[in-house]
């Protein structure tokens, strides 16, 4: 296995040396796809259900079953608080989606979102301590249009049985009506990964970016391309911050978002960009070409490239420029082209280049940290928490231009964000456990060593196979005759 480093970090060097970077790009999108259907199909799958309790006799069916586990539903009945301390509530998500939009495939059908739910609970185990179940669910009506109302109904129907959901892959407008109505009138935390998520990691990213080039949030201005449910939350975690909106500009498919966007304005589904319409771009910018002009920062979370952002653009920008490129599979520009257009730093979502900004670096921390206090709700002042909990870890090691995030290997840092996560709860007033940041930084920290322990026991004894050499020769293979 150690031909096959999947690190990331080193993952170019499995190409030919003659490869140009763009070469090497595609092919290392090409190899992770291929081999991650190979791996799928050889799992069957990345999570299974594993008992927490023991069997130490026959009995003890007894115990865990019926007649002895009646003491444990009549004490529920009459306290249901108390299913925090008796039942796995109190550490289980429901990952939930309609997968409408999935990553940067679209609607891939019900059933088609698996895979990156399953994913989303095998990352909040690894990395929080957190056991999540994947639930795809079919909320299409007769006619076969997804219908926001039936998401809501489900989860508050399945809302006695989670400490927390995770809203995941649900296309907009629908994801904002869903995500809103929940928060509002359910009694456990509901969060929107795609939003929520991808905002508090990419407002860390840009903490950092900012130290590294000695700028301030306040004064930045910066640029957005892409108005979906990913970057209208980024935007408002950006303002919540201290980021200045009127020194702002959007641009959605039709163009730049302003007051006089009358189409925005009737279209009541659509009220959060309506709102990001009426408080950014005073100046009524028409033109990306005109906007990025002297910007700061440019954050692009549109549709996958390359080529989508020409280097004219990052020339044009102030000083010591910042490109966040995020899309997925394949960022609207390559980082190594960014760079030669003069961008001082460059952030991606994929983690085979520098400066990862994914919301795999927030939401186990995050909601490890809801999760710890027994938290109601994920106010957007816990997210910015998060973020700046990450952009501190990252500045305690040292800011560089390639390190403005902290990376998912860094194991001590989930721990950290889920206790600063956990104190602005309570701070909140959405908090039904009270703790200390030290007591949560130590649960969250065994929680999670204990998770990764139990995965390696499992791979050492053997009940997680170690997969043949040959699905990666084969994956390796396709991937460089794609490019030759």
């Amino acid at each position: 296995m150690k031909e096959f480093d999947l690190t990331l970090k080193n993952l170019g060097d499995l190409f030919p040396e003659d490869f140009s970077e763009e070469q090497k790009a595609k092919a290392k999108t090409v190899f992770l796809k291929e081999l991650a259907f190979r791996m799928h199909k050889f799992y069957r799958g990345k999570m299974i259900t594993v008992p927490k309790a023991g069997l130490y006799g026959f009995n003890w069916f007894n115990v865990w079953y019926t007649p002895g586990v009646s003491r444990v539903s009549t004490t529920i009945r009459d306290n249901n608080e108390m299913a925090y301390e008796l039942t796995n509530k109190g550490n289980l998500i429901g990952v939930v989606s309609d997968s409408t939009r999935v990553l940067g495939d679209g609607d891939c059908t019900p059933p088609g979102g698996l895979g990156v739910m399953e994913g989303k609970a095998f990352l909040m185990k690894y990395l929080g301590g957190v056991d999540a179940v994947a639930l795809c669910i079919n909320n299409r009506d007769s006619s076969g249009n997804p219908d926001p109302d039936r998401i809501i109904d489900f989860v508050k129907m399945a809302e006695p049985s989670f400490g927390g959901i995770n809203l995941e892959d649900i296309s907009q407008p629908n994801c904002f009506k869903v995500l809103d109505t929940l928060r509002e009138e359910c009694d456990i935390p509901v969060w929107h990964d795609d939003a929520q998520g991808t905002g508090c990691v990419t407002l860390a990213g840009l903490l950092g970016a900012l130290e590294v080039v000695g700028k301030k949030l306040e004064n930045a201005r910066i640029v957005f391309i892409g108005a979906g449910a990913s970057n209208t939350t980024i935007a408002r975690l950006i303002i919540t911050a201290g980021g200045d909106p009127k020194k702002m500009v959007m641009f959605d498919s039709s163009g730049s978002l302003s007051s006089d966007r009358s189409d925005v304005e009737e279209d009541k589904r659509f009220y959060r960009k309506w709102e990001l319409c009426q408080a950014t771009n005073p100046e009524k910018f028409q033109t990306h070409a005109e906007a990025i002009k002297g910007a700061d920062a440019l954050i692009a979370v549109s549709r996958p490239g390359p080529g989508l952002i020409p280097h004219e653009w990052i020339r044009s920008m102030a000083s010591d420029p910042i490109v966040f490129a995020c899309a997925n599979p394949v960022p609207e520009i390559y980082p190594y082209e960014a760079r030669e257009a003069g961008a001082a730093i460059v952030a991606t979502g994929r983690g085979d280049f520098p400066n990862q900004v994914n919301n795999s670096l927030g939401f186990p921390g995050i909601l490890k940290g809801a999760l710890l206090v027994r938290a109601r709700a994920i106010t957007d002042n816990m997210a910015v928490a998060a973020a700046r909990s990450l952009a501190g870890f990252a500045g305690r090691n040292g800011f560089s231009p390639d390190y403005i995030i902290p990376t998912m290997d860094e194991a001590d840092v989930f721990p950290e964000e889920a206790a600063d996560v956990a104190m602005q709860a309570i701070r909140d007033g959405v908090a039904r456990r009270e703790m200390t940041r030290a007591q949560a930084v130590e649960e969250a920290r065994n929680d999670i060593m204990e998770a990764r322990k139990m995965v390696h026991s499992l791979m050492e004894e053997g009940f997680i196979r170690e997969p043949p050499l040959e699905l990666m020769e084969e994956s390796l293979k396709l991937a460089i005759d794609s490019v030759t």
